[in-house]
């Protein structure tokens, strides 16, 4: 894993980190965690999340319910006007919604996530749930693909999850080919290479590593060693910050 943070020292640290070199942690502590499709990034953060107790967004599910909505009203998702209502429209509920999880409904989450009125339109949601953690958790953690650039650039650590092409598309194919019987890791593959491209080359919020993230490739590790990775850096921080 290659390091681009946490000395505990001014002008190394991010302006939510600075409390802590006077011994007490930020209120609240956020982790932000980006990166590409099936890097592993979302089980790290749901893992991170329980040890941690601190809430979860899957900003990505946020995208993806726009996109059902738009697919299942029949509209197009490079429609950026109605992909604009229906992200002012959605509701938490919607997430909760298996349908979101179709590999048709992830590709036009990628064509949502595109058009500014709708990251616009989404921006304050999860800035919300970042500052005001629901069910009184200390702090939350929240992966997507421009957390710690443009949602929560002061979050207190910032992970950039990568791993190899044929490996998260190894990953995506086992998730799906139960429900895709003529679906080939091959198809996969294709699917997530132009995703890459085209969350990496939008105008508005690319998915990019922010200069102060943990580089964490898990291309060769379990999540359970992928986990103890991000532990080490989150308990450095905390650590080094409170003595």
């Amino acid at each position: 894993m290659k390091s681009a943070r946490r000395d505990c020292a001014p002008g190394l640290v991010s302006a939510r980190v600075l409390p802590l070199i006077r011994g007490a942690m930020p209120e609240p502590l956020i982790i932000a965690l980006d990166g590409p499709a099936a890097s592993g990034k979302g089980t790290l953060a749901r893992a991170i999340a329980r040890h941690y107790a601190l809430a979860y967004l899957d900003t990505g599910s946020l995208y993806r319910a726009v996109a059902y909505l738009l697919l299942r009203e029949g509209a197009d998702p490079s429609d950026e006007k109605a992909a604009a209502a229906a992200a002012r429209a959605f509701s938490l509920e919607t997430i909760d919604n298996t349908g979101i999880r179709s590999r048709e409904v992830g590709a036009a989450a990628s064509v949502v996530a595109a058009h500014p009125a709708v990251r616009q339109a989404l921006l304050e949601f999860q800035r919300d749930f970042a500052r005001r953690p629901p069910g009184g958790a200390k702090g939350a953690v929240l992966d997507g693909r421009d957390i710690g650039t443009v949602v929560c650039p002061d979050a207190t650590v910032k992970f950039f999850v990568v791993a190899s092409p044929q490996v998260r598309a190894g990953r995506r194919f086992r998730e799906l080919e139960a429900a895709k019987p003529g679906l080939t890791q091959a198809d996969v593959l294709a699917d997530l290479m132009e995703r890459d491209a085209r969350d990496a080359a939008r105008a508005d919020a690319p998915m990019a590593q922010a200069e102060d993230a943990e580089l964490l490739d898990t291309t060769h590790l379990t999540i359970e060693a992928a986990f103890a990775a991000a532990r080490r850096v989150i308990d450095g921080v905390i650590r080094r910050c409170e003595s």
